[in-house]
């Protein structure tokens, strides 16, 4: 039933009285969170542009964000938090260890390119 479900987020600070009000909570998060990445875009404030682990400040930044925005429609569009303790950890870290693996080979990739274009190493053999 729809009563079933727990009506809060950000574990219980925000309670909400129906289904309807969550959505609309959970909507605004998550548009807050979307707002707050495209002003950081257009932005780009230099304090940001600093490296941190081979990568930008802001690109970290963004990557949390996005994650941050994937848990909370997994954890309450997708009804996560009504399930079982056991199905919950099978699919919070596989896709922790899956969003982890592939931000390593974004990066690993991403620089090896970056160094072949950018000391002029491209060998081409057609």
């Amino acid at each position: 039933m729809a009563t079933d479900h727990k009506l809060e987020i950000f574990r219980g600070a925000l309670k909400f009285k129906s289904n309807t009000q969550k959505i609309w909570g959970v909507l605004i998060l998550l548009t807050i969170v979307t707002v707050i990445e495209v002003i950081l875009g257009i932005i780009k404030p230099e304090i940001l542009m600093g490296h941190i682990f081979g990568m930008k400040a802001l690109n970290w930044i963004f990557i949390i964000l996005t994650i941050v925005k994937a848990y909370y429609i997994t954890w309450d569009f997708m009804h996560m938090r009504d399930e079982t303790p056991g199905l919950r950890r099978a699919v919070v870290w596989t896709a922790i260890f899956l969003i982890a693996y592939l931000v390593f080979i974004l990066l690993q990739e991403g620089g090896y390119v970056f160094s072949v274009y950018d000391e002029g190493y491209i060998k081409r053999d057609f």
